[in-house]
């Protein structure tokens, strides 16, 4: 198995683990800044002994880190933030699973925007698969009566607006880990992410401290929980990274779509969440668009 189907295969599976946990916050009465904001709280430490430990172990010294790579951090950062607050928002309008197909809708944008911003175009066997893993999210988007007029919702604003994000993201976190030379990949995915992790902590801390008085406090005082979901992001997050400094952003983000067959499972385990045939349908196509990526990437 390549690298970095291994690294996206088991990001995905964290990142599923750390939204239920995110889901489960935002039942316990924190907003969705506070939710989102427990994402990076505890990760941004953990993120910075991770890189850390990387730099002492391989001997070789902290990378040089151009402006361009700083460029890409904040707009990976600020796009990744955007994403997180609408996904944490999407769980209250709609089951779980669903909820993650929605945000799906990134892999497209991904294939164009690294296409434009990185000159990194997808062949036609990859974006082929691509395109049949749409079909599978549109699938899993129409509601039960079918009427796809009732799909343009406030769910649907929510999940089209992290999906763009989300794809903007991806876009700004490979091109940070490139701007970062051609090194050790678990090196450069590390200290990409400390970057990462640290702006967003702090502005975060900004937004809430100026928007949501008390919801920094109310996160802190549920250590237990938020600190599961630091972790759990710090790890899915170096799984996306090393990903991401290994291969072309539309293809990590396009395999990554496995999070919806990983979703579906948490919400029968964990939220007692039923699936309508269609759903059983497009989670079959998506399984295909999967396995073709692997096949022929």
């Amino acid at each position: 198995m390549a690298p970095w189907i291994a690294a996206t295969l088991a990001a995905a599976l964290v990142q599923t683990i750390r939204f239920s946990l995110q889901k489960s916050l935002r039942g316990s009465g924190l907003s969705s800044g506070g939710a989102t904001f427990s994402r990076f709280l505890f990760a941004a430490p953990l993120a910075a002994l991770l890189a850390t430990g990387l730099v002492t172990a391989t001997g070789s010294g902290w990378p040089d880190m151009p402006p361009r790579f700083w460029v890409m951090v904040v707009t990976g950062g600020l796009a990744q933030i955007i994403a997180t607050l609408a996904t944490v928002a999407l769980f209250a309008a709609r089951n779980f699973a669903v909820g993650i197909a929605f945000t799906k809708t990134e892999t497209v944008l991904v294939a164009a925007f690294s296409a434009v911003v990185l000159g990194e175009a997808v062949t036609a066997p990859g974006l082929a698969a691509i395109l049949i893993g749409v079909v599978g999210v549109l699938l899993l988007s129409v509601p039960a009566g079918g009427q796809l007029r009732s799909v343009f919702n406030r769910a649907s604003a929510l999940g089209l607006v992290a999906g763009a994000f989300f794809g903007i993201s991806a876009i700004g976190y490979r091109g940070a880990t490139l701007a970062l030379g051609d090194g050790n990949a678990a090196l450069r995915a590390a200290v990409t992410l400390a970057a990462v992790t640290a702006f967003q902590t702090i502005a975060m801390l900004i937004w809430l401290r100026l928007r949501e008085p008390g919801e920094i406090s109310r996160v802190v005082s549920r250590w237990r929980m938020t600190a599961l979901v630091g972790i759990t992001g710090m790890l899915g997050s170096f799984g996306w990274f090393v990903a991401f400094a290994l291969q072309n952003a539309a293809y990590v983000r396009a395999l990554g779509q496995v999070e919806l067959l990983f979703s579906i499972l948490g919400g029968w385990l964990i939220f007692r969440e039923t699936t309508r045939p269609r759903e059983w349908l497009g989670m079959a196509v998506l399984a295909v668009s999967i396995l073709m990526l692997v096949l022929v990437v």
